[in-house]
Parts: structure tokens; C-alpha cells; sequence
């Protein structure tokens, strides 16, 4: 596979995630996806599959109460299958403010994404921000 197909799947997710369209972003995921949440929160660990993930993004929108968001900021990089997409993610949860800027580094299978490793400038804080289980 190209480079030329895993930028074309790299910009359909970044255009699904900034317009909160999950369904979207799920449908571009291999059967057999592992997405890697970093950190030490309620949402942190290796998620596989397509049901896991959904579940994932449903609670953030349930604790962010919708406002969780998420911009690419850059064009997505490609290296082969590897795609890198830098972005500011947000939300708001119980009157506390988090913004911050990451790398979602993707791996393209196919026609398929599958794998995500997130990356984050302030762990510890996104870690806070999320709280815990």
C-alpha cells in the first residue's frame, strides 16, 4: 500500500473526528483494531475491536457532555502505512477547561486503519482531566 491511500483514510478519520462523526471513524477501523489510549485515567489502556473503541468515545462525550472535541492542525504525515496527524483535542467536564495538543499516529491496513497509538503534550493533566474509573 501507498502512502497516496493511507493519506486519503488518514484525512476521512481527521474529517470524521473534528466533526464528531463516530461512526464515520469506526467504519474506516479493521475488525481486529487496537487503539492505544495513553496514560493513567478512566479511558487509558489497549482497546481492541470496533465495539470497545465506540464505547470509549461514547463515555467521553458522556463526561465531557458533548463538548469534547478535536482538530487535526497540520496535514496528515505519511511514512508508508504509518500515518502521523497532529491535533488539539478539548473538552469541558465539571467546569474544568483542558486543551492540549497530540499526535494520533495511525497504522493502515489495506483500506483499513488498524491501529492508533495517541500521543499527548500533557499526560499528566489530560490523566486529571479524565479522572479516574
Amino acid at each position: 500500500m501507498g502512502s497516496t491511500t493511507a493519506l486519503r483514510i488518514a484525512r476521512q478519520y481527521a474529517d470524521g473526528v473534528s466533526a464528531k462523526d463516530f461512526a464515520t471513524v469506526t467504519g474506516l477501523f479493521a475488525d481486529d483494531i487496537v487503539w492505544h489510549q495513553p496514560g493513567d485515567n478512566r479511558f487509558s489502556g489497549s482497546h481492541r475491536g470496533t465495539a470497545a473503541i465506540g464505547e470509549m468515545f461514547g463515555g467521553m462525550m458522556t463526561v465531557t457532555e458533548g463538548t469534547f472535541a478535536l482538530e487535526p492542525t497540520t496535514e496528515p504525515m505519511a511514512n508508508g502505512s504509518l500515518v502521523a496527524v497532529t491535533v488539539h483535542f478539548s473538552a469541558e467536564r465539571d467546569g474544568v477547561v483542558m486543551g492540549m495538543n497530540g499526535v494520533d499516529l495511525l497504522r493502515i491496513e489495506g483500506e483499513r486503519i488498524a491501529e492508533v497509538w495517541l500521543f499527548s503534550a500533557g499526560q499528566q493533566g489530560e490523566d486529571e482531566f479524565w479522572g479516574n474509573a
